[in-house]
């Protein structure tokens, strides 16, 4: 869950105590282009005030209009569909006709809440099962790490902390790339036992932490809503934060260095008994190729991987950097057989 939604249900707890009315909107489904993903989502309370998101605005000013003429006047909660028509699209600023369905729940102290936000706080993956016929709440471990599913008797979403990136090194890469990576809502850690790194690092949003990179990939318990990225090009120090996260659940683990140097990190790392399957888990050379040169362009190659894992998308071989490079490689020698 982004930080985005979390304050949501924050806000929704809080509102609840102090005696208001809420009203949570959820996005459960989507066709066409949309402004914000399924699991999106706004709390109205009864005197307009709102937090979160579930469109460009104009779906948000409509609820608002709603609740400030009507109130929040459902007792179940019940789904509504914007943007069927090409009319309604324009006017709810849905681009290219989308359309967007939502669930709109009363809450109220027995919609659980607060022990939510507890749970998400504490680190907890929570499945949270809405009935729509009576509003009643179910909620329950959750095992996948991200969804929505919907299928107008039950409404199921998932819920769980922030996405953790750890960061071996704190060089001048590491600065561009966790300057994006906090923009991008990710709970920022950077690892390097190295005085004359850290004492000069300086990235708002970040955690600076000076122990050997094995021990801080143990301690923080990497699950799957973690990624670990080495960008010190020091064996002695990527090779261990990798030893170890490439055996846990984290959802991607990359080392930055050439093609050469994979190789011969793979090499290295076979020695410290990783499975094939694990070592296969490595993305290296890291980042997709953009023919990036500079560090805030390899920062954007590596993010755009990362990004790519996190949201499931499996990228073709021509677009990662050792892919590319090959294929430019063969290019060139074919070109040189014919004269060009």
């Amino acid at each position: 869950m982004d930080s985005v939604d979390l304050e949501v249900l924050r806000n929704s707890a809080r509102w609840l105590e102090d005696g208001h009315r809420v009203l949570l909107v959820t996005v459960v489904k989507t066709w066409g282009s949309s402004p914000r993903p399924e699991g999106a989502m706004l709390a109205v309370r009864d005197d307009g005030h709102v937090a979160g998101s579930v469109s460009g605005g104009c779906i948000e000013d409509d609820l608002i209009d709603r609740v400030r003429q009507r109130g929040i006047e459902q007792s179940r909660p019940e789904a509504v569909k914007y943007g069927i028509t090409a009319e309604e699209a324009h006017r709810f600023g849905l681009p290219c006709g989308g359309t967007i369905q939502l669930v709109l729940e009363p809450l109220s102290l027995e919609s659980g809440i607060a022990g939510l936000c507890d749970a998400v706080e504490a680190g907890q993956l929570v499945a949270r099962t809405l009935d729509m016929a009576t509003g009643e709440v179910r909620m329950e471990p959750a095992q996948a790490t991200d969804g929505v599913a919907f299928d107008d008797a039950t409404l199921l979403t998932i819920h769980g902390p922030r996405y953790r990136m750890l960061v071996i090194g704190a060089g001048q890469l590491s600065r561009y790339l966790c300057n994006i990576a906090v923009g991008l809502d990710y709970q920022v850690t950077v690892c390097d036992p190295r005085e004359e790194y850290t004492d000069e690092w300086d990235v708002p949003g970040t955690t600076i932490v000076r122990t050997m990179p094995d021990d801080t990939v143990m301690a923080m318990k990497l699950d799957e809503r973690c990624a670990v990225i080495a960008l010190t090009h020091d064996p002695k120090l990527d090779d261990l934060a990798l030893m170890e996260a490439l055996k846990t659940p984290a959802f991607y683990v990359g080392a930055l260095g050439s093609r050469r140097n994979n190789a011969a990190r793979r090499e290295r790392l076979k020695e410290f008994d990783l499975s094939d399957v694990e070592l296969a888990r490595l993305h290296g050379p890291v980042g997709i190729y953009i023919g990036s040169r500079t560090p805030p362009e390899i920062a954007v190659s590596i993010l755009a991987e990362v990004t790519a894992a996190k949201n499931g998308v499996s990228l073709p071989e021509l677009l990662k950097v050792e892919g590319a490079k090959a294929a430019r490689e063969v290019a060139g020698k074919e070109g040189e057989v014919c004269g060009v």
